[in-house]
């Protein structure tokens, strides 16, 4: 077995952060659509959980956000400057949904793959405009941070609802550890009368074919059409997994495949938890993590400690040994948005070779902490109101930040 461990690269929230409620079939984002943001207070949870995970030893990268508002599809549609495009256009051209990398790809180790190398497939994003224009930047970003022989990076599977796919929030792997063979799991989205479904199961198996991964060691999971409705849009915020463990809740899937039955599968009942204060709550867009020691640890939204029944879901879990602790941590500004902690981060697991060959500048240390903060005091506004994404000072602000986090982390940032 190849010694590996598994990494955490976190989105970094952008200036234009808003609550524009572009993501229907998302209760919070729908919830608090049109309300005033604080872009300032966003991004320094965001780097904070960062910091926290890289406290605990836990490998942390940061992936830039991406330029806002998005002038280059401004003028693929005609327009000449923002005071012309419509609210509703310009809303979805100034969201900093970026920041949620959990949708930014799907990631299979190289233990999984017949290659041996890591291989990567941006999310085309395809069910909701605002983040269907992020793909091609995602890839650039991804490229550069992980290049070299170890990695492969494909092409977003082809931008049509067959094909739907939204990345890493649908995908688990579940092993006896994270250096061994997996098998990796995908979930896709069935049937459903309200909302609908946003991962096909024709994107699930063409990334099975794009990475290489043995058909015996791929399990296929389809979401009720019960907890979709429910407000379910990504597997990740109905189940979690962490090597050998695997938490879901009882009304997540169709049916479970028999081949996880070798797994520690740890069933969270309506009973005890609701589905939709499972919702509410975003207890399980928790991370799990295993620590340089061995054992592992929850990093949960506040939220769920203010709730009784999610609290007390974690605390059996806790009794009865599948995790050593929880830690209740603020991202109020993302999950207002309709994200938790796992939202933010896309997990990448990694051998020595392939961790050294990441791009060095992009590894969250004390100095970095101190200089991203120091970067969005100085850069980002406390205040975003719906109207003020019309304020041409804004996009110019976004931009002078964006060049500035350039240098910070030596990447090219591209539109």
């Amino acid at each position: 077995m190849t010694r590996a461990a598994e990494a955490n690269i976190d989105g970094l929230v952008g200036p234009t952060h808003n609550y524009a409620g572009l993501s229907y079939g998302n209760v919070a984002s729908e919830k608090y659509a049109m309300t005033v943001s604080n872009p300032r207070a966003a991004a320094l949870q965001g780097v904070a959980k960062m910091k926290f995970l890289h406290d605990l030893g836990i490998p942390q990268l940061v992936m830039p956000p991406q330029p806002r508002p998005n002038i280059k599809t401004l003028k693929r549609l005609g327009y000449r400057k923002l005071t012309d495009v419509p609210t509703e256009l310009l809303h979805q051209l100034s969201s900093a949904s970026s920041m949620w990398a959990a949708n930014a790809a799907m990631v299979s180790a190289s233990a999984d793959t017949n290659d041996g190398k890591v291989h990567f497939t941006p999310a085309n994003l395809v069910s909701k405009f605002h983040r269907s224009i992020e793909p091609a930047v995602t890839a650039h970003y991804l490229k550069q941070i992980f290049p070299g022989e170890h990695f492969v990076h494909h092409e977003p599977l082809p931008a049509h609802a067959m094909f739907s796919d939204e990345g890493a929030a649908n995908h688990m792997r579940l092993t006896e550890e994270h250096g061994k063979k997996g098998v990796e799991v995908f979930v896709y989205g069935g049937a459903s009368k309200k909302y609908p479904a946003r991962q096909s199961k024709q994107a699930c198996e063409a990334i099975v074919r794009l990475h290489e991964l043995a058909a015996e060691r791929v399990v296929l999971l389809e979401q009720s059409a019960e907890a979709i409705d429910a407000g379910v849009f990504h597997n990740d915020v109905i189940a979690m997994s962490n090597e050998q463990l695997f938490i879901y809740h009882e009304k997540a899937y169709t049916q479970i495949d028999s081949r996880l039955a070798g797994f520690t599968n740890a069933v969270i009942r309506e009973k005890d938890l609701p589905l939709k204060e499972a919702v509410a709550t975003y207890f399980f867009n928790s991370q799990i993590v295993t620590l340089p020691r061995g054992g592992a640890v929850v990093i949960a939204p506040v939220e769920c400690e203010g709730n009784l029944k999610a609290k007390n879901c974690f605390d059996r879990l806790m009794r009865e040994g599948h995790i050593e602790a929880v830690y209740y941590l603020d991202v109020r500004e993302s999950m207002k948005n309709g994200g938790g902690p796992a939202c933010l981060r896309l997990r990448v697991v990694l051998t020595e070779k392939e961790l050294e060959s990441v791009h060095k500048h992009v590894w969250l240390n004390d100095k970095l902490y101190q200089s991203l903060c120091q970067w969005i005091e100085k850069r980002y506004r406390d205040r975003i109101a719906p109207d003020d994404l019309r304020d041409p000072m804004l996009a110019k602000e976004s931009e002078d930040a964006l060049s500035e986090l350039a240098a910070i982390l030596k990447l090219s940032i591209g539109q």
